[in-house]
């Protein structure tokens, strides 16, 4: 971020005035672009000294001009020594003004308190607009970008149009090397800050966009699920205790229904109501994205919610399901999955993957109504699940197979 910089004193005889006197003149370079500053000394022509910048001789008015020419010289330094620990933009034209006193033109759009006014209207909008997980994912971003400018640049904040290219770049290493974020992660907060950059630009702060030659990629992960026999074994294994039969039912229910844990938890028995079908449905909208999720229940489904009907915490909460909290119910999914012999690492996100995988998709249902049914706002979302599924791909070929026999 560091730009070239020089300067240098000289003569500018096309301004000598009528007693024969030339002004001294301050030029000033950063990465190439030049200003001038008036030293306000008018110095007779033969006196001075192009190599040495400075007037020849030992008189006292040569020594006076002298000597100011380097303490101007010196609060030129300084200045671009403010300019760098603020991390102002380093533009010849901005220390120019910064020098005379013009400190109103020097910009003033800090990025901490940006970033958290725009936090701050995102948590003002939880359950309109946006989910509390979407704050807290912004605060978090906010906290790295923090600590990554203190580790980095040694300061509390930036100014905004000091934000380039290469600022980009070292924050994307910084997530990967000192905050050991893998990729996805790292793409992730990177494209939390561009939102604050865009705002910046809609609102005129700044001209160009950093992220122009930024070109992340989101590395697909492999989606674990369970197979038809590994939940036909969840299903009927006899369990130790009823706490962990519960824990087991609620994620059953989310292998038949694809409902992610935020969503079960807050689930009420007034959502369910009946379909274009007349049968029992899942009316609902989707905690991370705010989309309508409408799923038709699976009769084992049924069985799990008409199993906890009484259960104390429904009816007083007026809730489908006792859920409890998502790190007791992935501590219990370990156990089971031991118990179980399943070796898969038991996570309750692995229920709306395998409703995705084993119960539809491997099932003949289509990809649209399964994208609809999980609350997906783009079918590629989707298609994630259907990529994985070989047993699908060896159906399908099975009946092309007949038809060329």
């Amino acid at each position: 971020m560091n730009k070239s910089f020089g300067l240098l004193f000289y003569l500018k005889k096309s301004k000598m005035n009528t007693q024969g006197l030339a002004p001294i003149y301050l030029r000033i370079t950063i990465d190439g672009v030049r200003i001038e500053i008036s030293s306000k000394r008018y110095v007779k022509p033969d006196q001075w000294s192009t190599n040495r910048q400075k007037l020849n001789g030992t008189s006292e008015d040569v020594r006076s001009v002298n000597t100011y020419l380097k303490t101007l010289e010196h609060e030129v330094y300084e200045v671009h020594r403010v300019m760098i620990e603020r991390k102002l933009p380093q533009t010849a034209v901005g220390l120019k003004n910064l020098l005379l006193g013009k400190t109103e033109t020097v910009p003033d759009r800090m990025l901490v308190p940006i970033f958290k006014e725009h936090n701050r209207q995102i948590e003002a909008l939880i359950g309109k607009e946006y989910s509390k997980g979407t704050h807290d994912r912004y605060e978090i971003s906010l906290k790295h970008t923090k600590e990554f400018l203190l580790f980095k640049y040694q300061v509390a904040d930036i100014d905004i149009r000091a934000i380039d290219h290469e600022f980009i770049m070292s924050y994307d290493f910084y997530l990967r090397s000192e905050r050991n974020c893998n990729n996805n992660s790292t793409v992730k907060y990177l494209k939390n800050f561009k939102k604050i950059i865009l705002i910046c630009i809609a609102n005129g702060w700044l001209d160009k966009d950093p992220f122009v030659k930024y070109k992340p990629k989101v590395k697909e992960i492999k989606r674990d699920f369970l197979n038809s026999e590994e939940l036909e074994t969840l299903a009927n294994k006899k369990l130790v205790s009823d706490r962990v039969s519960q824990v087991r039912d609620i994620f059953l229910f989310s292998c038949y229904t694809g409902l992610a844990y935020a969503d079960v938890k807050k689930l009420k028995r007034s959502e369910i109501v009946p379909g274009i079908d007349g049968q029992k449905w899942i009316y609902t909208s989707r905690q991370k994205t705010d989309t309508d999720s409408r799923v038709p229940l699976l009769p084992k489904a049924l069985e799990l919610m008409d199993k906890y009907e009484d259960h104390p915490q429904c009816v007083d909460d007026g809730l489908l399901l006792p859920v409890l909290s998502n790190q007791k119910m992935n501590s219990y999914l370990k156990e089971i999955a031991d118990t179980c012999g399943i070796t898969k690492e038991l996570t309750y996100h692995i229920a709306r993957h395998t409703f995705a995988t084993t119960v539809t998709l491997a099932n003949g249902v289509s990809i649209e109504s399964v994208s609809k049914m999980l609350g997906h706002k783009n079918i590629r979302t989707t298609q994630h699940y259907a990529k994985i599924l070989d047993m699908k791909v060896s159906q399908d070929m099975a009946v092309l197979k007949q038809k060329y026999i």
